[in-house]
């Protein structure tokens, strides 16, 4: 794999995260889902009677670090808005594990390398080739709180709660755009899965089936709805991580939210994508997601 340097564009990058991605579970070999009926994200009934995924295998996760390292995050917050969040010494320790096991990933080093070359700047400073600095820049961006319900005071929301464990607010599902978080709250009973949404461009022309990497999907959880939400699936952490912090470092310069990509996630088979990334109070990320404009095949 190529180096990142001054020129290499923001699709030419995210094209690299995935290429790097070596940890990527495998469709019907280390998980099965069914994705049933596809509907309007207006409708009101139930597309789907059954789960959305059948079988994951666990052990397949056990046996990769990243994994167990983020499975133990997904526990650490509370889901509703305006309830404070607390940090326990053991959770600071979760987050530093988590992010030494990212580190030593192809798409991470990959991440950092994309910074340097493009002179990325966090808090009017450059970013070092000091990982350690690095790793303080990451723990700054996703994992300190701030306030998303406008509470005086309280702390009840972080970028990495928001986006891969996800929230409740004003009685709508907001975030949540992780398939492991997604399927572990799934088989624990508090998902619905309610259908697939096609994407929106007439251009498309695959179909949705069991083995595609992103999904937009309609769902409830714990009885609240989530209209639309789209997720990669199968991907590893240390991908989404990456993807959704090099949006973040360019939505920083641009000003831009949208970041358009066409992704070619292998079988023949591509993504037009917008990575859109809303930050926070100028320095965290707010949310940062994909949202799936076409299919090819």
């Amino acid at each position: 794999m190529t180096s990142p340097d001054s020129d290499t564009d923001f699709a030419t990058a995210v094209q690299a995260l995935w290429d790097l991605d070596d940890n990527r579970l495998s469709p019907h070999e280390d998980y099965a889902i069914n994705v049933q009926r596809s509907k309007h994200p207006c409708d009101v009934d139930d597309a789907a009677d059954d789960p959305l995924f059948t079988r994951v295998n666990e052990s397949a996760l056990e046996e990769r670090p990243t994994y167990r390292a983020f499975r133990k995050l997904l526990d650490n917050y509370i889901a509703y808005a305006g309830v404070g969040e607390e940090v326990s010494r053991e959770e600071l320790n979760e987050q530093r594990k988590f992010l030494d096991d990212i580190m030593e990933t192809g798409p991470m080093r990959y991440l950092h390398e994309y910074c340097l070359a493009k002179n990325a700047r966090y808090n009017g400073r450059e970013v070092m080739d000091d990982v350690s600095d690095f790793k303080g820049i990451l723990r700054n961006i996703w994992f300190d709180l701030y306030s998303r319900s406008g509470g005086r005071g309280t702390k009840d929301s972080s970028g990495f709660e928001h986006v891969f464990a996800g929230e409740v607010k004003n009685e709508k599902v907001s975030g949540f755009h992780n398939w492991i978080m997604f399927w572990l709250e799934e088989k624990r009973g508090n998902i619905d899965y309610r259908g697939y949404i096609k994407p929106r461009s007439r251009s498309s022309n695959a179909e949705t089936n069991d083995d595609d990497r992103i999904l937009t999907l309609q769902f409830r959880f714990n009885g609240v709805e989530k209209f639309v939400g789209t997720s990669f699936i199968g991907v590893s952490p240390e991908f989404e991580f990456a993807l959704y912090t090099m949006a973040f470092m360019r939505t920083l310069h641009t000003g831009e939210e949208d970041n358009y990509v066409t992704l070619d996630v292998g079988g023949g088979e591509a993504f037009d994508l917008n990575v859109k990334c809303h930050i926070y109070n100028g320095d965290q990320i707010g949310s940062c997601y994909v949202e799936a404009m076409a299919h090819y095949d």
